[in-house]
C-alpha cells in the first residue's frame, strides 16, 4: 500500500540530521516508495533554501542528492487557497497542497511542527504516520 503525504521541511531536516530517528524512517519510507512525497515547487525551494543553510553543514551534493531522490517518486500539485490562520505563513503550502489532494487521494501532512497547522485527522507527526502505516500493515 502507498502512502500519500506532504512532509514538512523540519521533518526533512531532522531526517538528515539525524537519520537513524523517525524522521530518518519517513525519509526512508519515501526512498522505498511507500510513501509518495505531495509537492510543487515552493516546497522545493523551501527544502533546498532550508537545507543548504551553513547552520546544517550539509554539503550542496548531500542537498542536491536527498532532493532528486524526494523528487523521484512525487507528486507536484497545484495549491488550494485555504482561509486558515497560521502561526508561521511559510507553513500555508504545505498545508493547501495536502488540501489539494484529499479532494482525490487519502493525503496527510507530515510535520514536527503539529502545533503550526489546523487540528485535522490527517496533520500527523512523524511518530503517528509510522503507527498509521504499521497498523495498515498488521
Amino acid at each position: 500500500m502507498k502512502y500519500y503525504a506532504v512532509i514538512d521541511t523540519n521533518v526533512v531536516v531532522s531526517s538528515l540530521l539525524k537519520h537513524d530517528s523517525i524522521p530518518g524512517e519517513i525519509l526512508d519510507l519515501v526512498i522505498s516508495k511507500k510513501i509518495v512525497p505531495l509537492l510543487n515547487k515552493e516546497i522545493i525551494d523551501e527544502y533546498e533554501d532550508v537545507l543548504k543553510r551553513n547552520k546544517f553543514g550539509f554539503s550542496n551534493a548531500e542537498v542536491d542528492n536527498l532532493i532528486a531522490n524526494i523528487k523521484a517518486n512525487s507528486i507536484f500539485l497545484e495549491r488550494e487557497q485555504t482561509l486558515e490562520d497560521f502561526v508561521d505563513e511559510d507553513d500555508i503550502v504545505f498545508y493547501e497542497i495536502v488540501m489539494s489532494a484529499r479532494h482525490t487521494m487519502d493525503a496527510f501532512l507530515i510535520t514536527g511542527n503539529i502545533k503550526h497547522y489546523p487540528i485535522r485527522n490527517y496533520v500527523v507527526t512523524p511518530k503517528q504516520m509510522i503507527d498509521i502505516i504499521s497498523s495498515k500493515e498488521l
